[in-house]
């Protein structure tokens, strides 16, 4: 009866209406804060062969993330930091999950070689493991599978002329992160 009467005070209807006034603003600013620091970097050197195709059904066919080509033994590199979810072999093929702290997650595929174990915790950068010939990266968002592409930054330099009389060429500048958004 206490709680039936608490219910139906005068004025907590007001506190509600404006609580959720609140939680619409923080989250109205929010959304655009956390999707402009979404650029992470790419896992790997290498060209996309085979991009993201949503499939139309759960069962469908599709390419849930994206495939690269890459060389021998090439590096593949932590696109955010997070923590380790899953390592193993799903029908023959070699898988590395991160779970980034927004709840997303990072798979890493067709590794022929890793060291990470569930548990632990990776910083943007660091190795996931190493592939040869092909790379698969995915992102899923709850069960979604997501195009991973849209958050990728490509790296990139100022343009610089070089010397064409022999003399010495100035040191260029690091590469920086570019995001597309």
């Amino acid at each position: 009866m206490v709680m039936h009467a608490r219910r139906n005070a005068p004025g907590n209807g007001r506190h509600r209406v404006i609580g959720a006034a609140i939680m619409a603003a923080v989250g109205l600013l929010a959304a655009p804060i956390a999707r402009a620091q979404l650029c992470w970097r790419p896992p790997v050197e290498g060209v996309v062969v085979d991009p993201f195709r949503a499939p139309p059904c759960a069962w469908c066919p599709g390419n849930r993330g994206i495939d690269y080509r890459v060389g021998t033994n090439a590096e593949v590199r932590a696109a955010a930091s997070g923590t380790v979810t899953f390592v193993g072999v799903v029908a023959g093929t070699a898988y590395a999950v991160v779970e980034l702290p927004s709840g997303w997650r990072h798979t890493y595929g067709k590794l022929i070689s890793t060291r990470l174990r569930s548990g632990d915790r990776v910083i943007v950068g660091t190795t996931i493991g190493q592939a040869s010939g092909e790379f698969y990266f995915g992102l899923r968002v709850g069960d979604d599978y997501r195009d991973p592409e849209e958050f990728l930054g490509t790296w990139g330099g100022r343009t610089r002329l070089i010397p064409s009389n022999g003399a010495t060429a100035r040191v260029s500048a690091s590469p920086v992160l570019r995001c597309r958004r």
